[in-house]
This record gives C-alpha cells, sequence and structure tokens, in this order.
C-alpha cells in the first residue's frame, strides 16, 4: 500500500480528514524548507504538498507567485527540490509527499528520468498543474511505474466528460478547485462545493481534498466534512515570511507552523 493510500485509510478509520499544507521548496530560504516541514508533521500535517519552482505559475495568486519568484531568486531547481525530500526522507519514512508545479521542468529534465529520481529521494506523488489529461496518459504509466500518484485538479467549471477522463488517469487522491479564480482568492461558497464534490464522487471512490480558499480554521472546519482533506497554501506562506528573519530556523518553522495546529483543532473538532 502507498503512504497515500494508507495515510487516508487510516483516517477513515478514525473518522478524521486530511490537513495538507503547501509550501514552496527553497521559500523564504532553502535552509528552512527541511526543518518547515518536519514542523508542519509535528503540527498536524498528514500529507505535504511541495511546491517545485516556476517563473510562470498561472493558477497561483500573488501570495504564491512571490514565494515562487523569492525561490527562484535562491535558485531553486527541480534538482534541488528532490535533494530537499531526499534529507527530509532520512528522519520521515511515513509522511506522503507530493511535489506541486509546472509541467516545464519536467519536461525538460524528462519525465522518465523525473519519475526515478523522485521515486528515489521519496517522492509519492506529483501535482501538475498545466498538464491536461488528453495530454498525460504516457506521464501517467512512466509515474505508476515508478510508484508514483498522478494527482489531478478539478474546477468548478470541470464537465462531467472531463470529470470521467480525468478520474480514469488519477490515483492517490484528487484536487478539487473550491472557487474561480487563483489560489488565495475570494470567498467561499460552501454550498457549490458541495455540489461540485457529489458531482465528482458519481464517479470515483479515490478521496478528495479541497484547495483554493482556505484560510484559517473556520474555512477548513466549514469544508472538512465534505471532503477527505483540505489544502492550505496561501495563508500559510503569508505567516512564513512574516515570521521575523531574525530568528532562528526552528522559531520561523514553529511561528509558521502554528497556523497548522490551529487548522488541525478546528477541523478535528
Amino acid at each position: 500500500m502507498s503512504r497515500l493510500a494508507a495515510v487516508f485509510a487510516k483516517l477513515e478509520k478514525n473518522g478524521r480528514k486530511a490537513l495538507v499544507p503547501y509550501i514552496v521548496a527553497g521559500d523564504p530560504s532553502p535552509a528552512l524548507t527541511v526543518p518547515l516541514m518536519h514542523e508542519l508533521v509535528r503540527q498536524g500535517a498528514d500529507i505535504l504538498e511541495i511546491g517545485v519552482p516556476f517563473s510562470d505559475p498561472m493558477a497561483e495568486g500573488p501570495v504564491i507567485q512571490l514565494a515562487h519568484e523569492r525561490a527562484l531568486a535562491n535558485k531553486v531547481t527541480l534538482t534541488m527540490v528532490l535533494e530537499l525530500v531526499t534529507e527530509f526522507r532520512k528522519s520521515d519514512q511515513d509522511t506522503p509527499l507530493v511535489l506541486m508545479g509546472y509541467a516545464n521542468p519536467i519536461e525538460r529534465m524528462g519525465y522518465q528520468v523525473f519519475a526515478d529520481r523522485a521515486a528515489s529521494a521519496g517522492v509519492d506523488g506529483l501535482l501538475t498543474v498545466d498538464m491536461p489529461p488528453e495530454e498525460a496518459e504516457q506521464p501517467t504509466r512512466i509515474l505508476r511505474a515508478a510508484g508514483i500518484d498522478n494527482i489531478f485538479l478539478l474546477a468548478p467549471t470541470s464537465s462531467e466528460d472531463r470529470i470521467k477522463k480525468i478520474v480514469s488517469l488519477a490515483s492517490g487522491y484528487l484536487y478539487c478547485v473550491s472557487l474561480n479564480g487563483v489560489t488565495g482568492a475570494g470567498n467561499l461558497d460552501i454550498k457549490a462545493v458541495s455540489e461540485k464534490l457529489a458531482s465528482i464522487k458519481r464517479f470515483t471512490d479515490l478521496p478528495i481534498t479541497v484547495g483554493f480558499g482556505i484560510k484559517d480554521g473556520v474555512s477548513a472546519a466549514a469544508l472538512a466534512p465534505l471532503c477527505e482533506g483540505v489544502v492550505v497554501g496561501s495563508a500559510l506562506i503569508e505567516r512564513l515570511v512574516a515570521t521575523d528573519a531574525d530568528k532562528t530556523v526552528e522559531q520561523r518553522a514553529a511561528l509558521a507552523a502554528a497556523l497548522i495546529a490551529e487548522i488541525r483543532s478546528a477541523i478535528d473538532a
């Protein structure tokens, strides 16, 4: 059983929902990334989504766009991201890690090379924001052979035909976008999200996480009963960059990860 499958099975058995923080590797500094990953797990994260820095993160709002820019200014590459995963795995063999990013860096490395190196590093899943299902069949085969789940986004506007196509390729879990727009934007429409999730669940038994608008414990707790997990990105990155740069790596990680402890408490309640 994969790490992702094991985590979702354990959560279901215990009547709990997955908490999935998103950070960008190398933001605000490469030295902070691995300590922050460990602290997020200590504060209640079940799965970690690690953003691969890219120059044109089209799905992201201003907060995460700036995180990508800072990481690129720190010269963080896909190869470095895999090295950070390897470092994390030295002391955590259980927490699932999903890389989230855009196709260009992986295309440049080559899917077979990426799959081999990612599997060796300890990556469990890949979510490629700009990979349409029409172009994903061969990458999916390569990733599956390496034991890596290919995870897809589903939008509020996804048609039934598109949902069927995506769920035929996806594994691990599905990521349902809660609103039209970019990460961190807008206000949640719980009724609309509930209706969309119900339509998706007609076609798949895969766990579904929801993101793109969860800012705090209140919004997370409102969505958690509807799905198998919630994703927190922009709010976490905002808190991270607001920490005092004069503090130690461990102190900055603890201050940022306190948001995850707050949200963990809220969704468990």
